[in-house]
């Protein structure tokens, strides 16, 4: 970069001299033309007509001169202004490829932790899934097993309803353990996040929400867009309310609480060229809208507050706002 700068001032200093030389041999030439002129060409008499000639001769000499000079100035001047101009281009250009390259450094840096996470709540939740299938299995063996008397078989076989999913037999979702697993787990150390998160996947609509969110996080993520960096404006409860009860339009805009540019517009860039996002982000705000009605009617403003700060809330805010899902 110095020598750069080096070459550029050697070739300023020779295009300056270049101009003064100019400048020079033009007040040279007038000075010689008009001296010759005024001194065998002019002519005149009398003291009073040669004070007048003087000061004529003076003002025809000098006036050109300064003329010129002051036209070797503005050029020599514009040229510094618009080295200085490109210099000042350069710098910002440099600067600004140096902070995309830092923003790219860090977001390859934080990416293998959120891929990390996401793996391990994968696993965790494969892992649930086939302990679910493994109990659904011994249980209906159990079954076949034990023999019945017949009286007892013939008034009892229908309360058993053989074949009901392992997840209908299981107690309602608690709405602190839904709130909990849609935020996801802090880290793997969050030994009540996994437990409210494997709560969560024994419920079929809030296990059919949570995959939703973890698909549409993990898509987020490869643009370096995530929810842990979003400072949304707050929602008022009752607005999420009407949402719930199918309002739109200016009432409910308040959902779409991220101001974030560049997040909205690769958002939104994403949404328009990626079919597999916009499939993804689409089903997920559908999710997400079933299980907020049935959320809303049980729910506190507390309760409510607190759904809207996790981060499946904040990417629903997101998506929200840039598929115009609030209008």
């Amino acid at each position: 970069m110095a020598i750069d700068l080096k070459q550029d001032s050697d070739s300023t200093q020779q295009d300056l001299t270049a101009v003064e030389w100019a400048g020079i041999a033009a007040a040279l030439i007038w000075l010689v033309g008009a001296g010759v002129y005024f001194t065998f060409f002019s002519t005149g008499s009398g003291e009073n007509s040669d004070g007048i000639r003087f000061v004529f001769t003076l003002v025809a000499l000098l006036l050109p001169v300064a003329v010129v000079w002051m036209a070797v100035t503005s050029a020599r001047n514009m040229r510094i202004y618009r080295e200085e101009t490109d210099r000042l281009r350069q710098s910002i250009d440099s600067m600004r490829a140096a902070l995309l390259a830092e923003r790219q450094a860090k977001t390859q840096a934080i990416a293998p932790q959120v891929e990390e996470k996401l793996a391990a709540i994968a696993h965790t939740a494969q892992k649930t899934e086939t302990v679910l299938a493994t109990f659904t299995s011994s249980r209906q063996a159990g079954r076949v097993q034990v023999p019945l008397p017949r009286s007892v078989e013939a008034d009892e076989q229908p309360s058993l309803a053989l074949g009901t999913p392992a997840e209908d037999l299981e107690p309602p979702l608690s709405t602190t353990d839904l709130i909990r697993a849609l935020n996801f787990p802090e880290t793997q150390e969050d030994v009540e996040g996994f437990a409210a998160l494997r709560a969560a996947l024994k419920d079929r609509q809030a296990r059919q929400l949570v995959q939703a969110a973890q698909d549409i996080l993990t898509l987020l993520s490869q643009d370096g867009i995530y929810m842990d960096d979003m400072r949304p404006d707050r929602a008022r409860p009752d607005i999420w309310r009407r949402f719930a009860k199918g309002e739109r339009g200016r009432t409910v805009a308040a959902l779409g609480g991220i101001r974030d540019r560049s997040c909205l517009a690769l958002t939104s860039t994403r949404m328009r060229e990626d079919a597999i996002f916009r499939d993804a982000a689409h089903h997920f705000l559908r999710r997400f809208d079933k299980t907020l009605i049935e959320f809303e009617e049980h729910a506190t403003d507390e309760e409510i507050v607190s759904l809207s700060e996790t981060r499946t809330s904040r990417a629903f805010m997101l998506l929200g706002r840039v598929s115009g899902a609030f209008n």
